[in-house]
């Protein structure tokens, strides 16, 4: 990807750099054996290996650098000294070692889009076959959740992944996925047992059912719902139970469709049971619930960022929820949770995709570097990366526009979970 030449660029010979200049590199993101096409010269090795790259020319930030280019020499220019092979180079090696990384992490990626479209699918089955043919519905639905609760359960590190726009286009169907995902993550942490989690599946794949009884034009609608429209909302618990009973559901799982708009201050409805009267499992899809619909309501205007949705919980909704509960989810989203918009320590911008519920601060990252094709995108697993860090979050809104093209940040957030075992971060 070419980048046309700027009035207001800066450029010096090879000759003049020193640590602390903040320089960008032109070239093919394969062309240079560093992580980043942008950062901060730290040592005397970067500037070895800068030198060896043959150019006549490099970019740099006046503004950014902690240091002035050195003086161009005046007398004849000596050589430097003749470069390795990018066979040998250990920085080369390392950057093979980097492509290497981000091979396999697209093909985790693509195989947890494919388990994502095919649970959607599923949900949509499910769905629509409620009354048709309630038993098999909801053999289906046992089934669908027993398959994510045994592959959750063999990973010892659950990645939790930001799934792209195309990977389906059954938007209704993404709620009840996100809050089943969401749900037997947390309580995999909490250390459920694996029954309670599978019972957890099925309610919260369930924990809305009664909304297909709700007219669209009221669950659809963008403008503030009116008092009557949000009692015949509110409606939808009781039409749960209803659907419930005929598919004949546990106690733990009626519980949970019964209960998930229950606070734990005792302000939630239908019933404003408190604290310990609401179910364990009704507590956490409280939980996830209540975070999934502040960053995906029906008005997208008034969607919030993950990063602000977790703020918002804890700072203004705390009393709603199971106290530890509430912290573990916390910690395991990462105080920046995928589809979180970042600015790295070293000023690049990215897209936090994946993280880890063992390393929220070490999330992976899709970073914009106009040097690589949008459809090659760079990920960066920020604990292979210690030099680098999340220096700040930005809304969306905020990037510039080629930014905001290039990382595309999503009209929905969405979620599913790295399914290969044996850990390690999906993106």
């Amino acid at each position: 990807m070419e980048r046309e030449e700027h009035p207001n660029d800066h450029y010096i010979t090879p000759q003049q750099l020193c640590i602390g200049l903040q320089i960008h590199l032109d070239l093919s993101w394969m062309d240079h054996p560093f992580t980043f096409s942008s950062f901060k010269i730290k040592s005397l090795d970067q500037i070895a290996t800068l030198q060896s790259l043959g150019l006549t020319r490099i970019r740099y930030s006046p503004g950014k650098s902690e240091a002035e280019p050195l003086a161009v020499p005046t007398g004849p220019v000596s050589a430097p000294p003749p470069a390795l092979s990018r066979e040998h180079d250990p920085a080369y090696a390392a950057k093979r070692q980097r492509v290497e990384r981000l091979a396999a992490q697209r093909a985790k990626v693509n195989a947890c889009e494919r388990e994502f479209q095919s649970a959607t699918k599923a949900i949509k089955s499910i769905t629509q076959n409620l009354f048709a043919r309630p038993k098999e519905s909801y053999e289906a639905a046992r089934g669908l959740t027993d398959t994510m609760v045994d592959s959750m359960l063999t990973d010892a590190d659950v990645a939790i992944t930001l799934m792209s726009d195309k990977a389906g286009n059954e938007d209704v169907y993404y709620h009840s996925l996100n809050v089943t995902v969401l749900a037997m993550m947390l309580a995999k942490e909490l250390k459920a047992p694996a029954e309670a989690i599978k019972s957890l599946g099925v309610g919260a794949l369930f924990h809305d059912i009664g909304k297909v009884e709700i007219p669209d034009k009221v669950l659809r609608k963008i403008d503030p719902l009116t008092h009557a429209e949000a009692v015949l909302m509110q409606q939808h618990v009781v039409y749960g139970l209803e659907i419930g009973k005929k598919l004949e559901l546990s106690g733990e799982v009626m519980a949970i469709v019964a209960q998930h708009h229950e606070h734990a201050d005792g302000s939630g409805y239908p019933r404003g049971l408190q604290g310990n009267q609401i179910s364990l499992l009704a507590r956490i899809v409280t939980i996830v619930n209540a975070y999934d619909n502040l960053c995906n309501p029906p008005n997208p205007a008034k969607a919030m960022t993950p990063h602000e949705a977790l703020s918002v919980m804890y700072a203004q909704q705390r009393a709603h929820f199971d106290a530890n509960a509430l912290s573990v989810f916390i910690r395991c989203m990462g105080v920046y949770p995928p589809g979180s918009i970042v600015v790295l320590s070293n000023e690049t911008i990215g897209m936090v995709v994946s993280v880890n519920s063992t390393r929220p601060l070490k999330p992976t990252v899709l970073v914009y570097d106009p040097a690589v094709p949008k459809e090659e995108a760079i990920l960066v697993d920020l604990e292979q990366e210690a030099e680098v860090s999340i220096a700040r979050t930005l809304k969306p809104q905020q990037l510039p526009r080629p930014v905001f093209e290039y990382l595309s940040p999503r009209r929905r957030v969405t979620y599913y979970f790295d399914a290969e075992s044996g850990g390690g971060v999906g993106g």
